[in-house]
């Protein structure tokens, strides 16, 4: 005789959300991820320039 066993409770599924996306800010419209960094100041900057300098630049 076989006994199935009791099933775990699942976790309700997320609502969904008929919102405007349009009227939320995205990841694109933030500084973040392309490439800006926090403002350090001037050593910041020429740390950030030397870094990023070519190789052949050297």
């Amino acid at each position: 005789m076989s006994t199935d066993p009791a099933p775990e409770p699942r976790e309700p599924k997320p609502a969904l959300v008929f919102d405007d996306p349009l009227d939320q800010q995205s990841s694109d419209d933030t500084d973040r991820g392309w490439g800006e960094r926090p403002d350090g100041g001037s050593a910041a900057d020429l740390k950030r320039f030397l870094d990023e300098k070519p190789p052949h630049h050297l």
